[in-house]
C-alpha cells in the first residue's frame, strides 16, 4: 500500500506541472490570471511534497491530518473548478479529484493509526 501511495503523491506532482504548463499556455499573456493559476500549481506541488513526506513518516499523525486537510480543501477546489466549467467530468477536474480522493484515504489512513510502540 505504501508504493501505491507514493504513486498517487507523485502523479499529484505530475499534475502540478501539467497545470503549470497549460496555465502557461492558456494565460501566457495575461500576467494576472498568469500568477493566480501558477499559485495553484504551487499549492498542488505542496500538496504532493506532504504527502510524500507522510508516506516516510508513517508514525506522524500531525502530519497525516495536515495532509487529509490539504486533500479536503483541493477537493472543494477541484469540484468548484468542474462547477464553473460546467462539467465535473472534465478529464482536469475528474483526475485531481481521482488522485486527490485516493490521497485523502491514505492520509486518513495515517492519521488514524495507532501510535507506533
Amino acid at each position: 500500500m505504501k508504493a501505491l501511495d507514493r504513486v498517487f503523491g507523485w502523479l499529484l506532482a505530475l499534475g502540478g506541472i501539467g497545470h503549470g504548463l497549460g496555465s502557461y499556455k492558456a494565460y501566457g499573456n495575461q500576467p494576472m490570471a498568469l500568477i493566480w493559476a501558477l499559485s495553484a500549481s504551487f499549492a498542488v506541488f505542496l500538496l504532493a511534497a506532504i504527502n510524500l513526506l507522510r508516506t516516510e513518516r508513517a508514525g506522524d499523525r500531525t502530519l497525516a491530518w495536515i495532509s487529509f486537510a490539504g486533500c479536503a480543501v483541493w477537493i472543494g477546489f477541484v469540484l468548484w473548478f468542474g462547477a464553473l466549467i460546467g462539467n465535473i467530468f472534465d478529464f482536469r477536474p475528474l483526475i485531481n479529484l481521482i488522485l486527490t480522493l485516493v490521497l485523502t484515504f491514505f492520509s486518513l489512513r495515517s492519521a488514524l493509526r495507532p501510535a507506533p510502540g
